[in-house]
Order: C-alpha cells, then structure tokens, then sequence
C-alpha cells in the first residue's frame, strides 16, 4: 500500500485548485476558472478541499500511523496473566497455508556438478578455519523424490524452496547462457511438487551470491547488482513463473548486508568498514524494488502471483515499564526488520531512529526513489528463529534490553506497525543439538509454541497471519554454525551412502497437526462443573507453624514501665511478679490464638503441619523431651479442635541436606542406622500419647522419596514409617479412632511423545523408581516394583554409584506390607521425559532419561516448575490404577509466587485449574478422592507459597486466600443452574436432648423439678448468709 505526504495548506490548496479544474474540465459551470472566482468562494471552495484532504490524511494516519508498534508493550503488559498465557485450543481459518522450508546451499549439494558456478558461500567455507562445507548438504540434488515424498507426508500445502542463482547462471549474469541441466532440476521439482498438490513459494536469492559477482564488482556492495539481479528475476520469472504463484526475491537482507559485508560472520566475510552494510542493504532494497515492478509491470496481468521480500528479526523485550525503554526497544526492531519492512511497507525511507543515530552513515533516498520503494510487496513475510534470535544480534542492536522469543508479540508490531498486511511467516522453528537423532523433542515443542502464538495472534490480536513454514524440512548444512545444529523435520543420515532420510517426532507432530488445522478442543482440556462429597476433607498445608512459648501480656506475671526517656518501649522491672489466681489456657499463647484465627478464615476443614523432632527431643532420647514444646503443640491441636478444623500432623518432613533428625543420631549416621529407625518409633509414641486424643490424621514420614535419597535409607524410612505404623494400630487406633499413613513427592511423568510404546516406556520407569519406590512395599507387593529392581541391577552391578536396592526380608516384608489407612500425595508440576541427551543439565544418569518442559506451559518463578493442571488428574489416576480404590489425599499443591504480590494471580489461576482437575478425577475418573491440601498457608514459613502474606507485622490476605476460601465455600464448581449442595450434618449426641424429645411430659416434669430445687437452694444460701 502506498502513502501519500500530507502537505503544507499553501500547496495543498494549490494542488487541490489544480486537481479540481482538472477533473471538471478546467472551469467551473459558469465557464470560469477556479482561479479566477472571488477570493470569498475561492477561499471558500478551497476550505473544503482542504477539509477533504485533512479527512483523507486523518484517515490514512488512523490506519498506518508510523510508530504504532510502540503500544505494543504496553498493549501486552495489560494482558491478564497468567490467563492469557495459557494454551488456546482453536483451529485456523480456512485456506490457511501449511509450509515446509529449505535454503538451495544449505540442502543441494553437488556444488561442481552439472555446469554449476561458485557461490560465496562455496569459497567462503574453504577460507580461514573453517573445515566443513554445504559441497554435499543433504544432497537433494540427486534425492529431489525423497524431498517430495517428505513433503507429501507432512500433507504441506506450500513449500518454500530456493534458486541457487550460480546453478542456473555459472557467472551470475543473466545477459550470459543459462545452465540448462540446472534448470530443468527446479523445473522437475516444481512438476513433482504440481503433482502432489503442493505449491512452491520461490526465494530468489537465499545468501548464495555468484562468487564471479563478488569478484567482479565487489558483490552488493556495487549498485550494478541491482541490474543484474533484476535480469536474473526476469529469467526466473519467465521460465518458472507459470507455476509459481508466490515469490520471495530476496531472504534476511539485513544478515547479508551486517554479517556478510559489515561482521564477516557469514558469506562472503567482507569486514572492516563500518559503513559498508548500510550501502549494501541500500542496494538491496533497489534491488528487491526493481524485481517487484518487473513483475508487477510485465508477469502478474498473466501469471498472477505475488511478490515479496523475507524480513527476519529477533523479539526484545524492555528491561524496565518506563517509556525510554519501550523506545530503546522499538529502535532495536527498527534496526533489523524495520532497516527493510519501513522503506517498503510506510514511506520510502529509514526508521527515524536509524536516520538519527547513524546520520550522515546512512545513505539516502532521493523522494524518486522513495517512491519506486515505497509498496513493493503484496505481503509480508516474516523469518522468525535461530537464524538471528540470540545468535545473530549484537550487543549493540539490542539498546540495552532483553531479548526473547516471543512471536506473537512480533506478529502484532508488524500488524500494527506495517498497517495490518497480510503476514506469510515464511521461516519458523527452532534447533536441537548435532547428536540428536529422531527424537528431536527441543525442536518439536519450541515448534508448537511458535504455532499456538500464531494462533493467538489470529484469534486473539485480529492479525492478519495467512500461512506458516516450519523450517527445516531436512537437516543440513547450517550456514557459520555447519552441521553442529540439526533443524530439519527429516533427520538426515550424513554418513550413510545415500543420505537417507527419516521422519523425526517434530514431522509426527507436524503432520498431525496440519492434519486438525490447529489444536481443536478435546473435552478433556474444558473445566468440568460439580461438587465433592459432603465429607470432603478442604485444607491447607504448612511445613511448620509460629512456635512462642510465652505467653502473652494478658497472662504474665511480670511487671512492666513505660521506658519514656529513652526509646519509649516497655521495660520489664526485675524481681517483681504480680500474683494471678486465673489457669492458664491454650488461648493464652497469642501466637496460637492469631494462626487458629487466621486458619479459621479460611473456612477449611482440616490444617496440615510438621512436628519438628529434632526440637522436641533434642538428644533423641525419650526421657528427655522437651514438655514446654510438647504442651505448646498440644494446645495448637486442641485450640484447631475447638475451631472445628481438624489437625493433620507429619512427624517427620523431609528437608533435603538439611538434617531433621536429632543431632546425636545425626551424628551417629542418622537413618542408615538402626538405632534411629527404633528412636523414630519411640518419638511416634510419645506424639500419638501426648497429641492423639486431639490429631486424627497422622503423617509419618512426608516426602521421603526426595530425589536424591541413596536407596539404603530408603529402605530404613520405609521400616522406620512401618514401625510407626504399627505402634499406632496396636496401641492407640482402637482409643483414639485415627488414621495414619505417609506422604509421598509425586509430580507428574509424562511422556515426551507418544507415538509408539517405546516411548511410554522412560516415564512408566520414572514413576516406579520415584513413587513406585515407597509405595509399592506398602499399598502393593511388600517388595520395590519389578522394572525398578530389575532395571538398577542391569545398570550397576559393581555399586559403583550405589545403585544397590536392598532386599527385604520376610519378617520386614510382613512388618511394611499394608501399613498405611490412605495414600497421600504432594503434587506441584509436571515434567517430561524420552530416551536420549539433549541438555547434560537436565539428563538423570541414573534414569538415563532427558527430561523437558513443554515451552507452551505457564512458567512459574520457581525452576523447572511450570503450571500443568492436568498433571495432577493423571497422578490421581495412576495411583487408583495402581491401588485401586485406595483413599487418596493430595496433601500439599501450590505454586511458587513473588512474596510482594499480594494480587497473586498466577495461584488464584494454579488453584482454580488443579481444583478443577481433582474433581475431574474424582466425578468422571472414579477416583476415591477424600482432601485437597492447598500449600501452603503463609509466607513467614513457606515463603512464596502462602496464601497470607506480610508487611512488617502486618499479616495481608492474598486474592488466593480469597478464591480458595470461595471453592470451599461451595464445596467445588457446582453449575449455576443446580440446587445447593444437601449435606447432612450429624448432631451432636445429647440424651438429656433424646429424652426430651422421646418423652416430652417426663422431660417437662424433670425440667420443672430440677428448677425447684435451684430455686430452693438459693433461698437456703442467701438466708444463711443474712443469719451470719
């Protein structure tokens, strides 16, 4: 689209005098020129055709004001989160182009065959210390129906592929004989391609200059190849352009011009004169104009097609919500996409930040050449990935801000920016390392992301998005990086004779996903309605609670002054007590009555926290425990009893290297040792006498199967929990009626693809060596699961890295079989997991499994603990499959939050969706369900995990607290139109109540009864009284 300069009054009204008479024949209806009325109806006459041509210049400002990507910031800062970076299940619109991409060097190979010229690219690879070369590529020169047949099974609709201009003019220059072998190569391929019903998007040029060109003149940084370069499209026009409807005249002009005339980084390795890329990128925007009006003028009345330029940039992100730096951010884009897309797509010209910080640098356009520029393109497409995203750009180009990789976010600049065009993204996709074969799930899931944010962009930001190009469709020569990164779809066997090619999981996951259009929604993915039964069990965890022995001021007896003339604060006077005749009560402890308090609005049924051992018996002796301890929890459990919350109590929590346990036994090698296995079982009686006629849910141990635990002291926590067990079922289930289990670290496993069962395979082994670990000795066999025995012994018989599982006994089997009354989980995030190495970080030896994040999840701030909802149905249901109809508690599920963010968004959304997720299982799934746990209660002690937070003193209810407390409230998500839940409360057992009721004359007598003889025995006290 072209745009028209809004002019100064004096030559618009000029103009439009001019315009006028010309329309109307030069005079007006009286015979008499405009010229030549009134200078009242001139100025008149005149007023409104300036009012016209401000209309029409207010209009094209409001459509494609310059600048206008600069909201874009702003606009996505306001966007809800976490909601809007949630997965969108949509399809695409109808007609939407599905592409696959290939660059002519990077995948042809035969570089001397049939007539072919030098290429810089063919002399750049030979120089300097380089030792690979694009000679061989993946060879498609000579596997031209192994491509296609690629393609066909992708079901692509397009596929973009390049010339290489040397192949079919040996020295560059059109005004010279074609190669004719090389010509019919594209010719055959554009058949082949017609025959599948596939069509071919054409670049021009893809970096592969003409070395003789380079020689010759200096490459692009001479203005001659604007000629030359319009007589090689010419050809390629009249001799493909029957079957090419779509054209790319030139790919990432800025790569070219900065890193091949300005870094040196890529061919042709021109370096050392600071001004010579912005000379060659002038040239290339004269080139790629004269191309596009070539066309435009001689071969689109006949062949229809369209024309444009690939543009390519990174995403950046600013490094602070000040102005300055949304500015120093859209300079950064003006930089690399906007040196081209502006010329092209506004006004003819650079980005106003170019023009001002490169000044007289910058060459310039006469208003002739602005105009020949302005409009050359029928649509924009848009490079998006490695090609330059944290690779190509430099320091400098990214004015102090951050980069990122979010395209949808470059999608909406370009649309608002470039005043909506319609956007072909012509280059997508991402890398995974050399050795990586078929399993490419890097490559497959940042190729999902890409797709759902042009999804977004569509559904959600109106852009105009008409098609998309995952690249690569093969593996191949990767420009400066070789081949130590692989991006094909196809992996491509460079060893072997024919270079064979093989689908890798990213072309399974794209072909089915061309195949649906889009990720259409599964029921699955919709929140469900319902409630949870009457009984359901509502809580929330904590690691531990505020311990403050003392008492407070009400209760003390000691003896305090105001301390005025110092620092104001109350002083307590020594030796001075003041007698109090009143008992001391649990609500005495302020810091017990404030955490009842504060549990007591959240208005759930049940709180879960940790007993500290080490604290309550220091010296892990039983004889010496510390009552004053033991009274202050005693009373926390009896004050939660009186609150109609019922306490759940872990004995032991698993603290990672932090030592839990008593420092002598500790010292004495802590729970490799039998003597701390019976001492843990001494320090379970004591809890169970001194707490269990108050705690009716016990914890034994919680998350013993923590990653890194050797397998020796896990076999010592299983007996020492078993231990416990057994002593509550013996000497206190039948006085105190509880329940008692363990609790179990269980994030979900899945796999990284499912194609086959191979790949189930890696995640069914980490769940058995994780969860299967503990629970199978207790809820299953008496013995560790099969595939975790069998699989460590193959992988060390020497114990080399103790590895070594341990074997039960029949007695221990006997004494740990069936010790539990539930199965109980903590639950937080979902990871993957396949067979191969991708990232050493990530690898677990002993597991031999790689794990991954999908890169479309909602990221929280903790590491590798993204927001998977789903997650947690599928662990509830692997349990109830594994031990069917047990009772299940997800005891601890939260997400990690910055402290200060009391509007905690991203946990109001984690506990709405996993909620949600637990009902699923619980209604449609047939999981016996009996409590949901939110974790954690507050920040003092779980520090961005609470739903309560602090200022100094001041205890802050956060949004979460809030919405939690409002799915409590109605016990789920019930439907709108659904009657209240009926829940029948058991009354309080009352016989004096039961015999009124049953007998009401006996009760009335007995009532009348009893209150004679109160007043009776008033009357004797108060007359004695009187006599005395």
């Amino acid at each position: 689209m072209r745009f028209v300069r809004c002019l100064d009054t004096e030559s618009v009204v000029g103009l439009m005098i001019d315009r006028a008479e010309g329309e109307l024949g030069g005079s007006w209806t009286d015979g008499s020129s405009l010229r030549d009325q009134s200078p009242r109806d001139a100025l008149l006459r005149a007023s409104m055709l300036l009012l016209l041509c401000a209309l029409c210049c207010a209009l094209q400002g409001a459509a494609a004001e310059p600048g206008a990507g600069l909201r874009t910031w702003s606009r996505f800062s306001r966007l809800p989160y976490p909601a809007d970076k949630a997965f969108l299940y949509d399809t695409f619109p109808r007609g939407f182009a599905w592409a696959a991409g290939t660059a002519a060097y990077q995948v042809e190979g035969a570089w001397q065959k049939d007539g072919k010229g030098r290429s810089v690219w063919d002399v750049f690879t030979r120089g300097g210390a380089r030792v690979l070369t694009g000679d061989v590529g993946s060879d498609s020169y000579h596997n031209l129906r192994a491509d296609v047949r690629a393609l066909r099974q992708l079901g692509v609709t397009h596929y973009r592929f390049s010339l290489s201009w040397s192949r079919i003019f040996p020295d560059g220059d059109a005004a010279s004989a074609h190669n004719a072998k090389g010509v019919e190569y594209y010719r055959e391929l554009i058949r082949e391609l017609r025959d599948i019903g596939v069509q071919p998007v054409l670049t021009l040029y893809h970096w592969d200059l003409p070395d003789s060109l380079q020689r010759r003149y200096g490459g692009w940084n001479s203005s001659v190849l604007v000629q030359i370069f319009t007589r090689y499209a010419d050809f390629c026009f009249r001799t493909f352009g029957h079957d090419v409807k779509l054209w790319i005249t030139m790919d990432n002009p800025f790569v070219v011009a900065w890193h091949g005339y300005g870094t040196g980084v890529v061919a042709p390795g021109v370096k050392g004169d600071p001004d010579m890329p912005f000379r060659v990128g002038h040239n290339l925007l004269k080139a790629h104009a004269a191309v596009w009006h070539l066309y435009n003028e001689r071969y689109r009345p006949q062949q229809g097609g369209r024309v444009s330029i690939a543009l390519a940039s990174h995403w950046i992100k600013p490094s602070s919500t000040r102005l300055e730096s949304h500015q120093a951010c859209q300079c950064s884009l003006d930089f690399v996409l906007g040196w081209f897309a502006r010329p092209i797509f506004v006004d003819g010209d650079y980005p106003p930040c170019m023009k001002r910080n490169l000044t007289h640098r910058l060459p310039t356009f006469t208003e002739e050449e602005k105009k020949h520029i302005n409009g050359t393109a029928d649509f924009f497409a848009l490079s998006h990935g490695p090609a330059l995203s944290f690779q190509l750009i430099n320091d400098s180009l990214r004015f102090g801000q951050t980069e990122d990789l979010d395209l949808r976010m470059l999608l909406y600049w370009v649309h608002a920016e470039y005043n909506n065009p319609a956007i072909f993204v012509v280059e997508s996709g991402w890398f995974v390392s050399a050795n990586t074969k078929t399993k490419d799930a890097k490559h497959m899931y940042y190729l999902k992301r890409f797709i759902m944010e042009t999804l977004k962009a569509i559904r959600l930001d109106k852009v105009n998005v008409i098609g998309y190009t995952a690249w690569s469709l093969l593996d191949g020569f990767e420009w400066y990086r070789e081949y130590g990164i692989r991006r094909g779809l196809f992996y491509v066997d460079f060893n072997s004779e024919h270079l064979t090619r093989e689908p890798k999981t990213s072309a399974l996951f794209y072909s089915k996903l061309i195949e649906k259009n889009g990720f259409p929604e599964l029921p699955e993915n919709r929140p469900t309605v319902g409630v949870f039964p009457c009984d359901f069990a509502w809580g929330v965890a904590a690691n531990s609670i505020q311990v403050e022995t003392t008492p407070s001021q009400f209760v003390d007896t000691s003896v305090y002054i105001w301390n005025i003339s110092d620092n104001g604060k109350l002083k307590r006077l020594e030796a001075v007590q003041v007698p109090v005749r009143r008992i001391r009560h649990c609500a005495d402890f302020a810091a017990i009555r404030q955490q009842v308090s504060e549990i007591q609005a959240m208005h759930v049924t049940h709180f879960h926290f940790s007993l500290n051992w080490s604290s309550i018996i220091p010296t892990g002796q039983i004889s010496e425990a510390n009552n004053t301890l033991l009274n202050y929890y005693h009373c926390f459990v009896s004050e939660l009893q009186r609150a109609n919350v019922t306490p759940v109590v872990t004995l032991w929590h698993h603290t990672g290297k932090l030592s839990s346990l008593p420092a002598p036994l500790e010292a004495n090698g802590g729970w490799q040792r039998e003597e701390t296995v019976q001492a843990f079982a001494d320090y379970a009686r004591l809890c169970f006498q001194r707490l269990g006629a108050h705690v009716k849910l016990w914890i034994t141990l919680n998350e013993p199967n923590e990653e890194g635990l050797c397998y020796a002291v896990g076999h010592q926590l299983l007996r020492a929990h078993a231990l416990a067990w057994r002593v509550y079922d013996r000497e206190f289930r039948q006085s105190q009626g509880g329940k008692a289990s363990l609790v179990l670290h269980m994030d979900w496993v899945e796999p990284a693809f499912s194609f086959n069962r191979e790949d189930v395979a890696p995640a069914k082994r980490v769940l058995d060596l994780r969860v299967g670990w503990f629970a199978e000795p207790i809820f299953g066999s008496g013995d560790y699961p099969p595939l975790m025995r069998s699989w460590l012994q193959q992988r060390n018989p020497l114990d080399l890295f103790n590895y070594h599982l341990p074997n039960f006994s029949e007695e221990d089997r006997q004494l740990v079989k069936g010790t539990y009354d539930f199965f109980a989980i903590s639950h937080f995030t979902t990871s993957m997991v396949y067979n191969g190495v991708e990232d050493k970080y990530l690898y677990k030896d002993n597991l031999e499994v790689q794990m991954i994040s999908d890169v479309t999840w909602i990221m929280s701030p903790r590491r590798n603990s993204p927001v998977v909802p789903w997650g947690l149905r599928k662990a509830l249901n692997w349990v109830n499959l594994h031990y069917k109809g047990v009772p299940i508690y997800v005891m601890a599920n939260g997400v990690q939050e910055d402290t200060a963010r009391f509007k905690d968004s991203l946990r109001v959304y984690y506990l709405y969706n996993y909620v949600n997720e637990a009902l699923k299982a619980y209604t449609l799934d047939g999981v016996n369900l009996q409590g949901y746990f939110a974790y954690a209660f507050n920040d003092q002690h779980d520090p961005g995990f609470g739903m309560y937070g602090n200022v100094q003193d001041e205890v802050i209810m956060k949004d979460s607290m809030i919405h939690y407390r409002n799915i409590i409230d109605h016990n789920g998500f019930p439907a709108q139109s659904s009657p209240p839940q009926q829940c029948l409360h058991t009354p309080v057992q009352c016989p004096v109540c039961q015999v009124l009721a049953k007998q009401p004359v006996v009760g009335f007598i007995s009532l009348v009864a009893s209150s004679v003889l109160i007043t009776l025995g008033l009357v004797i006290y108060y007359g004695a009284k009187r006599h005395k």
